[in-house]
């Protein structure tokens, strides 16, 4: 199955009123950066067990480690969870940019330092949830 089979298929396995936002959400991730790189990861370890919430990603950073290797990741995450949706702007810098920013003017969500939860897009402010994604994609060094 290819990634936008998957990610086709994870949505379409969310119940309404999910199932909707992360539609719209999907979209507009790709409106705000057309032509990124697109990931799915199904949140399932080397033996099939979940380990984690599948998971859509756009674009892409790489993560430097202590030992000197590194490995590509995605700079903007989107997953359904038990209450909602979550966000993730992955790559800032500064863990409290996210909350700073835009966890005034957001709406009914919680911001801790990469993600934002909400229950639904309609508790939500959109355009401060748009521009929180283009910060995610246009710098890693934000603070």
């Amino acid at each position: 199955m290819t990634i936008p089979e998957q990610i086709d298929t994870y949505i379409a396995s969310q119940p309404e009123p999910k199932r909707s936002d992360l539609q719209s959400l999907h979209q507009l991730s790709l409106q705000v950066s057309p032509g990124c790189r697109v990931w799915f990861n199904d949140g399932k370890n080397s033996e099939g067990k979940t380990i984690a919430n599948p998971n859509i990603g756009y674009g892409f950073y790489t993560i430097q480690y202590a030992d000197g290797s590194s490995r590509e990741f995605y700079q903007i995450g989107l997953s359904a969870n038990t209450t909602g949706i979550s966000v993730y702007i992955l790559g800032l810098k500064d863990k409290t940019y996210l909350a700073r920013t835009y966890g005034e003017s957001l709406g009914k969500a919680s911001v801790t330092g990469y993600c934002i939860k909400f229950k639904a897009l309609k508790d939500i402010k959109l355009d401060v949830l748009e521009a929180a994604i283009r910060d995610g994609f246009e710098g890693q060094s934000l603070s």
